[in-house]
């Protein structure tokens, strides 16, 4: 009896374990699982339920950055038809610094004194940079085929749109913590690049200054501008996009009705088409979590 009795527990498979490091189980194969493997399983745990009101409201910063750069296009335009001088362009360059820094200045809490002055100093060196490369800028594709110039700036401008950061700016804002993003600086120098073609199809080395300036000051400063204007006051920000919008729909029609019928549309989709795409793809978003996931560190590994 004693012996059978051995023979039996010795014949009793043992049970099967759930452990992450240990070789094969003998008796059991190495992808086996038992009926407790369902158990800890997780649905939709961390599917995010979107308001569509809210998802329309974050659209508008895309909006207002398209409104941004049509505003741009629309004065690259108007002064290859030379209806604004070089006057004009700096007068424009002039009022937008100076309401740009005093948008800054109202809205930004952490702004202080040695910031302001370093932002003051870094724009100096850049607009003497600037005077001083103008006619450079000026010769610089003297050998270029105009189609060819226009063909590169306006896909240029798409990159520029596509890699563009819509929740942040290029340049680090006063208590920003995180630094911009490797895509949004591939994104600046697309629009940089598209300013120095057009501005070597200007005239004078007067006018390639002024339009430099003016496309820099946009890409540059309009989105830590436009950061610090959301971050103060999210009424504000909608407000501000709204005229912005009215004001770039209304240029744009005198200009063409055909650009502005393509604008419109193009706000109406990225306003309401995308948001309420957005909803509704979300009701077929089926996501499952358990054991067998990946561990994820509960701390930021840079403290």
């Amino acid at each position: 009896m004693d012996a059978s009795t051995g023979n039996s527990s010795f014949l009793t498979p043992r049970r099967w374990r759930k452990v992450a490091y240990g070789g094969m189980q003998p008796g059991y194969d190495d992808n086996h699982t038992d009926e407790t493997f369902l158990a800890d399983m997780v649905m939709n745990a961390s599917v995010v339920k979107r308001d569509i009101l809210k998802v329309m409201k974050d659209s508008v910063a895309i909006s207002q950055y398209l409104c941004i750069v049509s505003l741009v296009i629309l004065v690259w335009s108007y002064t290859l038809r030379s209806t604004l001088d070089e006057n004009s362009l700096l007068l424009l360059d002039t009022s937008l610094l100076g309401s740009g820094f005093l948008i800054l200045v109202l809205t930004e809490e952490m702004l202080s004194l040695n910031l302001l002055f370093h932002y003051i100093l870094n724009i100096s060196f850049f607009i003497t940079g600037l005077s001083v490369l103008a006619p450079i800028y000026q010769t610089l594709t003297r050998s270029l085929s105009s189609d060819s110039i226009w063909a590169v700036t306006i896909s240029l401008l798409m990159l520029h749109l596509f890699l563009h950061d819509y929740s942040g700016s290029t340049i680090k804002a006063p208590g920003a913590l995180q630094n911009p993003t490797l895509t949004s600086c591939i994104s600046l120098n697309a629009s940089v690049v598209a300013s120095v073609f057009v501005a070597s199809r200007l005239p004078s080395r007067i006018h390639v200054f002024a339009i430099m300036l003016f496309s820099l000051l946009v890409f540059l400063f309009a989105p830590l501008v436009t950061y610090c204007v959301k971050k103060y006051s999210f009424r504000l920000h909608l407000l501000f996009s709204l005229v912005l919008m009215v004001v770039t729909l209304s240029f744009v029609y005198i200009l063409n009705k055909l650009l502005f019928v393509l604008l419109l549309g193009l706000l109406v989709f990225v306003n309401m088409v995308c948001p309420y795409f957005l909803i509704r793809i979300q009701e077929y978003k089926f996501e499952i979590n358990g054991p067998w996931d990946e561990a994820k560190l509960c701390f930021d590994i840079t403290d």
